[in-house]
């Protein structure tokens, strides 16, 4: 009976030695959602001819002049937004993971040009224009982990790289403006509707992330975690490229509200190529291709027919936020 004990004991021992080694190396996976908030927030780029302002300005009727209402510089960042990843990791030893994750980032929309125009001494709108952009991209991670290396409650640290594989800063612009029409009474106007989206695509970067967290293992297979991360991943742009354009514009009888003749459309086809794509560079000289002036909604380049040149805008898609998640060990 002794014997059969120690044996009993002996066999309970090694196999437990066997499972607390294999917990200490070896591969997991993490899958984990979150939200990051903006910490560096700045001054948003451009949008064309627009700057980062919400502006409102009056018009008088009579002179045709215009007064400065209103003005706010608009300021923010594209790192806040919710994220979401999956890893796969390597335990080196009960102190020390590897890890390599997959992320995807959508950002909240940004309001990032803001004009609108009303008549003298009223409410009238005459003309308005808005701007909002949103940041969509996926990034891999690659980290070191280190821990104390405890059963059930254990803390780490994380840090590491952000290269970002794949990005784009949406922007979509609407809109709207009444103006006379050359040659018709003062009660004639014209009403020109436009929607117009466009995409930045950026310029190879990499950025930082570090995080301080804790795991919390259920089992011997299954664990959640909880960490606060912080990313700084700076973004500059590299070229543009309208996707989507429409253009309405109506003739209207003021008096009457009736429409004059047909509607007057121009969509994107009908963009010349340096309306429809730009390439941005770090300084405009006499060579680059800018515009040389406007012909109603009509912009005029050097070269219409390649693509216009703007200067680098930066944006900063890096945060400070919480990822909540499930590890799985294999």
């Amino acid at each position: 009976m002794r014997r059969i004990l120690l044996i009993t004991i002996a066999t309970m021992s090694f196999t437990a030695g066997v499972n607390a080694q294999s917990r200490n190396k070896g591969f997991y996976l993490k899958v984990a959602g979150g939200y990051f908030f903006s910490v560096s927030p700045g001054q948003f780029p451009d949008v064309g001819p627009y700057p980062p302002r919400d502006e409102h300005d009056a018009v008088n009727p009579n002179t045709g002049a215009t007064t400065k209402l209103s003005e706010k510089v608009l300021t923010g960042s594209y790192g806040e937004g919710v994220r979401g990843g999956a890893s796969v990791g390597y335990m080196i030893n009960r102190n020390i993971s590897i890890e390599l994750t997959v992320n995807y980032f959508s950002s909240k929309k940004n309001l990032m040009t803001r004009n609108v125009t009303t008549i003298q001494g009223t409410d009238t709108e005459v003309g308005k224009i808005e701007s909002k952009g949103n940041v969509q991209a996926v990034d891999i991670a690659p980290s070191i982990v280190l821990s104390p290396g405890y059963e059930k409650f254990n803390p780490y640290v994380r840090f590491g790289f952000v290269v970002p594989a794949w990005g784009r800063l949406y922007i979509e612009t609407d809109a709207s403006k009444t103006s006379p029409v050359a040659g018709q009474p003062s009660y004639i106007v014209a009403k020109t509707a436009i929607h117009r989206k466009e995409e930045i695509k950026p310029s190879v970067t990499f950025g930082f992330q570090g995080a301080l967290g804790c795991n919390y293992k259920i089992n011997s297979k299954l664990g959640l975690f909880l960490e606060a991360e912080y990313r700084n991943v700076p973004v500059k742009s590299k070229s543009k490229e309208v996707t989507n354009y429409h253009e309405n514009t109506k003739l209207i009888n003021m008096n009457t509200g009736q429409q004059i003749g047909n509607d007057i459309n121009r969509d994107i086809n009908d963009l010349s190529v340096a309306e429809r794509n730009t390439d941005y560079v770090t300084t405009l000289d006499q060579s680059s291709n800018t515009p040389t002036g406007t012909t109603g909604t009509v912009t005029h380049y050097k070269n219409d027919n390649a693509p216009a040149n703007d200067l680098k805008s930066y944006i900063n898609i890096g945060g400070l936020g919480a990822n909540l998640g499930l590890r799985i060990w294999l």
